[in-house]
C-alpha cells in the first residue's frame, strides 16, 4: 500500500488546485455580472444627474420654468427640492463608482489567482492516469477503494472549505447589514424626538444618523456582494441588495410642520423594515450554511472511519 503514497499526494494537492480553480472561475464570472450591473447603474445615474442639473439651473437662471414658478409663489421652494434631488444623484453616483473600484479591486485579485494556479485540470489529469496504471498492475482492490475514498474526500475537504468561506462572508454582512439598521434606529428615534417637538436640534441629530446609514448602507453592500459569489461557489444564486437610504430627507428641515415630520417617520419605518428583512435573510443563510457544514463533517468522519478500517483490515 505505502508504494502508493507518493503519487495519492500529488493526487490530492492536483485535486485541490483543480477545485480551486473551479472556484475562482465561478467567482469571475459572479464579479463580471457585478461589473455589469454597476456599470449600468452608473450609466442610468449619469443621465439622471444631467437632467436633474438641468432642472437647477433653469430655476437658477430666471427663464420661463422660473417664472412660472415664481407666478405660483413656490421658486425658492422648488429650487431648493431641485438641488436637493441632484445632490442626491450626485451622492448615489459617486457611491456607485467607488463599489465600481472595489468590484475592479475584487476581479483583480481573482485573475491572480487564476494566473497562479495554472493548468490544473491537465495536471490532474496526467495524475489520474499514472495512478491507473499503476493500479491495474498491482490488480490491489484496496488500493481501488482507497482511491475512491481519496477522492471523494478531496471533495467533501474543498467543500468545507467553500461552506467556510461563505460563512465567514455571511457573518460579516449580517454584521454591516446591522450597522446600517444601528444608523436608521437611531434615525427613528430622532425622528420620533421631532415629531414630539425637537426642532432644529432634532432634525440635526436626525439627519446626522441618516447620513451614517447611508454610508454604512454602501459598505454592507459590498459585504453582500461578496458573500453572494461565496454562496454562488456553494450552488446558491442570489443578488441581495440593500434599499436607498433617502438622503433627501435633509430639504424637509426648510419645511418643518408636524405633517413633514410624521412623513419622514414613515419613510425611515419603511427604509428599516426593508433592510431588517435582507439582515434575516442573511441570517437565514448563515444558519443553513452551517447545518450543511455539519452533514459535510458527518460524510467526511464516515470516510475516514472507512479508509482506517480498509488500511488496518
Amino acid at each position: 500500500m505505502t508504494s502508493f503514497d507518493s503519487i495519492d499526494d500529488d493526487l490530492h494537492a492536483a485535486q485541490d488546485r483543480v477545485r480551486r480553480l473551479e472556484q475562482l472561475t465561478r467567482q469571475r464570472q459572479t464579479v463580471t455580472v457585478q461589473l455589469d450591473e454597476v456599470g449600468q447603474l452608473i450609466s442610468d445615474l449619469e443621465h439622471r444627474l444631467v437632467k436633474e442639473e438641468r432642472d437647477v439651473s433653469r430655476l437658477e437662471s430666471g427663464g420661463f420654468t422660473a417664472f412660472l414658478s415664481g407666478l405660483a409663489g413656490s421658486k425658492e421652494e422648488r429650487l431648493v427640492k431641485e438641488r436637493a434631488e441632484a445632490q442626491a444623484v450626485r451622492q448615489r453616483l459617486d457611491g456607485q463608482r467607488t463599489r465600481l473600484e472595489w468590484l475592479r479591486a475584487d476581479q483583480a485579485a481573482v485573475e491572480r489567482g487564476l494566473a497562479e494556479i495554472g493548468p490544473a485540470h491537465e495536471e490532474f489529469a496526467g495524475l489520474l492516469a499514472r495512478k491507473e496504471r499503476l493500479l491495474i498492475e498491482s490488480a490491489d482492490s484496496r488500493g481501488r477503494e482507497l482511491t475512491e475514498i481519496g477522492r471523494r474526500l478531496a471533495d467533501i475537504h474543498a467543500d468545507l472549505r467553500e461552506h467556510e468561506e461563505a460563512h465567514q462572508a455571511g457573518i460579516a454582512a449580517v454584521h454591516a447589514v446591522g450597522q446600517v439598521l444601528h444608523c436608521l434606529g437611531n434615525a427613528r428615534g430622532a425622528s420620533t424626538w421631532d415629531m414630539l417637538g425637537g426642532g432644529i436640534f432634532a432634525d440635526m441629530v436626525e439627519h446626522g444618523h441618516l447620513r451614517n446609514a447611508d454610508e454604512a448602507a454602501w459598505y454592507a453592500q459590498r459585504a453582500l456582494d461578496a458573500f453572494s459569489r461565496e454562496l454562488a461557489d456553494v450552488g446558491v444564486r442570489v443578488a441581495p441588495q440593500l434599499p436607498q437610504v433617502d438622503t433627501r430627507w435633509f430639504v424637509d428641515a426648510f419645511f418643518d410642520n408636524i405633517i413633514v415630520d410624521a412623513i419622514k417617520h414613515r419613510r425611515i419605518a419603511r427604509t428599516g423594515q426593508a433592510v431588517a428583512e435582507v439582515a434575516q435573510w442573511a441570517n437565514d443563510m448563515v444558519n443553513e450554511l452551517a447545518v450543511r457544514r455539519g452533514d459535510l463533517v458527518r460524510r467526511r468522519d464516515s470516510l475516514v472511519a472507512r479508509r482506517e478500517e480498509v488500511l488496518t483490515g
